[in-house]
């Protein structure tokens, strides 16, 4: 059974469509204005062995914080879609990830339940580009709240702000991958003693 997802969300600042195959092989197409961005969706996509497509037009002679806020929301609904009723999933994944002298440290519990814990490195320079590094927090926030998931992120240490950003979204894709991936030992089971997520 495929696990796809697929978000349209239009609104007056921004017009995004996402679609996501969960069990994929890393096939990324990503537009969405903000060089950095896609960059980093890129990521999510390739580490995360999933087909990701992203197409955004957003406000940009405004800011980039709408385009880059409303695929998020788009982003993680289009996840919670994917995952269908999760039977048979691992439920939880982690993966800590190197970049240079950066460090990122994942945590996900794919729990039906939004929350988010993000610490990061607060010397970081304020602009990558035309990305603002202060979205990193709202980004994992707007993909939270959506695909209502539980989500540790730690970056004990690092400089580079692209590197610190970067290996953030490397961690996250590979802990995802892992949480949403079929547990060959649980067929048919759904990982909660509540009998729900």
């Amino acid at each position: 059974m495929s696990r796809v997802g697929r978000v349209e969300r239009v609104t007056k600042e921004t017009s995004v469509l996402v679609e996501i195959d969960l069990d994929g092989t890393g096939r990324v197409e990503v537009a969405t204005g903000v060089g950095f961005y896609d960059h980093m969706l890129d990521q999510l996509g390739r580490h995360g062995l999933f087909d990701l497509t992203v197409k955004t037009e957003g406000d940009l002679h405004i800011d980039s914080h709408h385009t880059i806020e409303d695929t998020a929301l788009a982003l993680g609904a289009a996840f919670k879609q994917a995952l269908g009723d999760k039977v048979g999933i691992y439920r939880f994944g982690n993966c800590t990830v190197p970049l240079d002298e950066s460090l990122a440290q994942v945590t996900v519990d794919l729990s039906g339940r939004p929350y988010l814990v993000h610490t990061e490195p607060e010397t970081m320079a304020p602009m990558i580009g035309e990305y603002d590094t202060t979205m990193t927090r709202h980004i994992l926030e707007s993909f939270v709240a959506q695909a209502q998931i539980a989500l540790h992120v730690h970056v004990p240490y690092g400089r580079n702000a692209h590197h610190i950003v970067e290996c953030q979204f490397k961690a996250l894709a590979r802990a995802l991958r892992y949480a949403s991936e079929r547990d060959p030992r649980a067929v048919g089971i759904l990982p909660s003693t509540k009998g729900a997520l």
